[in-house]
């Protein structure tokens, strides 16, 4: 039998982290919409329901955002976090490659329409510098690596804050939206925290 040399043996380039990511994207997205709408009501109010895992002081800034398609929805939670003290804000992209301006907001207050035709402030609204993150995904691991959408607006914007305050990154999400790994690169923000209907993930000590 003739030996086998290693220049026989075909070289398997492994994927770039941004293809891995687009199928990803893909699998993630179509999990995500197959969970019945009663579930997904469920999962918000158990989030919302269970103690939060950061303290927020009265006045704290904590930015959420407005669901889309089929996102988990954050608004339970932020208005038990509201009724607690806090401030709320809701994020609006300022453009192409710059970092999301989150400006203040209050349930009852009418909001705009923005890109994507996600509702968000009107532009009257004053500019804050959120202390807490509510920050929806895709996908996220047990290293609190988070997928997102791949604009990179949420990682440019945890970025920036970082550099400026201390901030705690909190991800919400379905449990179904967990993977084993996150495929990342270096522009990508990791998250503190993530909650799902089940659990309560806190990656700060790891």
């Amino acid at each position: 039998m003739r030996a086998i040399r290693s220049w026989d043996i075909p070289v398997v380039t492994p994927a770039p982290p941004a293809a891995l990511k687009a199928i990803l994207r893909r699998e993630l997205a179509a999990r995500r919409d197959a969970l019945p709408a009663a579930e997904r009501q469920r999962a918000a109010q158990a989030i919302a329901g269970r103690p939060f895992p950061v303290a927020v002081a009265p006045g704290a800034v904590v930015s959420g955002f407005m669901p889309l398609k089929s996102e988990i929805n954050p608004l339970p939670l932020m208005r038990r976090l509201a009724e607690a003290g806090a401030k709320l804000a809701l994020p609006v992209v300022a453009g192409k490659g710059k970092p999301l301006i989150m400006r203040g907001w209050a349930f009852g207050t009418p909001l705009a329409s923005g890109v994507w035709g996600i509702k968000e402030p009107t532009a009257d609204a004053p500019a804050l510098d959120p202390d807490i993150l509510i920050v929806p995904l895709l996908a996220f691991d047990r290293r609190g690596h988070r997928l997102g959408y791949g604009a990179g607006y949420y990682d440019m914007t945890v970025t920036g804050l970082r550099e400026r305050k201390p901030i705690v990154a909190v991800g919400i999400a379905y449990a179904a939206q967990e993977v084993e790994t996150v495929p990342i690169t270096p522009r990508d923000a990791r998250l503190d925290l993530v909650l799902t209907e089940n659990e309560t993930i806190d990656f700060r000590s790891a």
